[in-house]
């Protein structure tokens, strides 16, 4: 990160940049979180690649110079302390390990709070979520968290209800991503509601990713949810894992520590349907999303979701959605045969039942 380029952030003028941005890193944050939002802001700022901050400025901050561990171990410092928080357009809650100790000291969780009196937008990211949640500041808000963490914040906050099937929430002065490569896309969002598509699309293009993603699409990996027995979650993120190459239900069991029989017990129970349907329809609906959202070929694809062929892969797509994987791509959702559509609506559902457990 160019120090020179982010201590200091312009408040006004003529020359005043059109996005301000503070970052207030949690301990043990995520640093992919951090770099995807600020490089995506340095891409947007300046023409070309020179990182000058004229469009847009950013600055990360704490309250003390001391460093800041990221959950990866690798530690950054401060560009600027905790100035006043309407120098900014927001404010980002960069979260981490959840449980890697305190995540924010009482300094900076009393900024936070001023920062929302003084009407400063506030934006969690990753498990930035949970910080502002510990803190009183999503209260009757509607709040995104990553599927993976779903039943860690409904563990932690009964009362709320979190969103786990899309990439982020606007919900008026709060925005909350679930983390991961949704960061580039909650950016480029704010980028292009500031400072204009063509300089949104540039930063993304330059990070060769495809053109931004909606908020509202849906999270990719969204495995099946647990029913609320930590076994099964465990069996299923395993599945998540290891889609490309499904391992045996018998491998599952054994790494769980539990017989073959005992996890299709717990599967029955708490899902409704046996480990192997589970795992075959989770690999069904990331070919899916694949086919949605990639170029690639359907043989590809079929490898890629652990089929043994194309034909094989074919058959059991159709089965499950009613249509062949080929219509996904000849025809937009909402112009697939009208059979398709009770099986489309199904999907959504078990989607969302899965990710919410």
């Amino acid at each position: 990160m160019n120090r020179s380029s982010t201590n200091r952030v312009p408040t006004g003028g003529a020359d005043a940049p059109s996005l301000r941005v503070g970052f207030l890193p949690a301990h043990n944050f995520t640093l992919s979180a951090l770099s995807l939002f600020v490089d995506a802001l340095r891409l947007a700022a300046d023409e070309g690649d020179r990182s000058r901050p004229i469009r847009c400025a950013w600055a990360v901050m704490a309250s003390t110079p001391q460093p800041i561990r990221a959950s990866c171990g690798v530690q950054i410092t401060r560009t600027a302390g905790l100035g006043d928080p309407r120098n900014f357009d927001y404010i980002v809650v960069v979260g981490g390990l959840l449980h890697g100790g305190e995540a924010m000291d009482e300094a900076s969780i009393a900024y936070l709070k001023s920062a929302a009196q003084a009407g400063v937008p506030l934006v969690g990211v990753c498990t930035g979520s949970f910080v502002l949640s510990r803190a009183g500041l999503m209260r009757g808000r509607r709040c995104c968290v990553s599927w993976y963490h779903h039943a860690d914040f409904e563990a932690e906050f009964p009362d709320q209800t979190p969103d786990a099937d899309q990439l982020f929430v606007e919900d008026r002065d709060r925005i909350t991503c679930a983390g991961g490569s949704g960061v580039a896309d909650l950016a480029a969002f704010l980028i292009e509601r500031h400072v204009g598509a063509a300089a949104a699309q540039k930063c993304l293009h330059v990070l060769q990713m495809q053109n931004a993603r909606a908020g509202s699409d849906a999270q990719p990996h969204a495995g099946p949810g647990s029913g609320g027995d930590d076994r099964v979650r465990r069996a299923i993120l395993l599945m998540e894992q290891h889609v490309a190459e499904p391992l045996s239900v018998e491998a599952i069991a054994t790494r769980l520590q539990l017989s073959s029989r005992q996890l299709e017990r717990l599967f029955a129970e708490t899902l409704g349907q046996s480990p192997a349907v589970a795992y075959r329809e989770l690999r069904l609906a990331y070919a899916h999303r694949l086919l949605q959202s990639t170029k690639k070929s359907v043989t590809d694809i079929a490898v890629e979701a652990g089929f043994c062929d194309g034909a094989h892969f074919a058959r059991q797509f159709r089965s499950h959605f009613g249509f062949a994987p080929r219509d996904v791509r000849v025809a937009e959702p909402a112009r697939l045969p009208k059979k398709a559509a009770p099986v489309r609506r199904e999907l959504a559902q078990r989607e969302a039942d899965f990710i919410a457990g």
